[in-house]
C-alpha cells in the first residue's frame, strides 16, 4: 500500500490510526465533526479543534471497482474496490478506503460483486492505514 502523505492539520488523524483509533477533527466551539482536517471550521470559522473518537462504524455510501488500475502499484491487485464510508456517529463526515476480508488483506480479497451501497462495514487497521470490513 502507498502511504499518504501527511501533512500539519490531518497528522493527528495518523497517528491515532497508528494506535488503531479513529477519530475525527471537530470544532472545539459549535462542536460540528470535519474532514479532511483543516485549521477552521466550515460552519461557524473558529480555529478551536478537538479529535473526537468514533465508534468505527458506517456504511458503504459508494464505490469503485477501477479497470485498469488507477496507479502502477496496485496493479497485481486488480481489480480492487475503493468505498466511501459514511460514519454513523458524524454522517457528515466520509472515508475513502477500501474493504477487505480481514485486517491488513489485499485490496482484492473481497469480490466486487459482493459490495453493495449501504452494506454496514466496521474499521480495522493494517500498518496504520484504516480499512473496512462487513459489519
Amino acid at each position: 500500500m502507498l502511504h499518504p502523505v501527511i501533512d500539519t492539520d490531518g497528522a493527528p488523524f495518523w497517528r491515532y490510526a497508528a494506535r488503531g483509533e479513529l477519530r475525527v477533527q471537530a470544532c472545539a466551539d459549535c462542536g460540528e465533526p470535519r474532514f479532511p482536517p483543516r485549521p477552521c471550521c466550515p460552519h461557524c470559522q473558529s480555529f478551536a479543534c478537538e479529535w473526537r473518537v468514533t465508534s468505527g462504524r458506517g456504511r458503504v455510501w459508494s464505490y469503485v471497482v477501477p479497470h485498469p488500475p488507477l496507479l502502477p502499484e496496485y496493479a497485481a491487485q486488480a481489480p480492487y474496490n475503493v468505498i466511501v464510508v459514511e460514519l454513523d456517529d458524524a454522517p457528515r463526515v466520509r472515508l475513502v478506503g477500501n474493504l477487505v476480508n480481514r485486517a491488513g488483506a489485499p485490496l482484492d480479497s473481497l469480490p466486487p460483486h459482493s459490495i453493495r451501497i449501504g452494506a454496514r462495514v466496521q474499521v480495522v487497521f493494517a500498518d496504520g492505514l484504516p480499512q473496512w470490513v462487513l459489519a
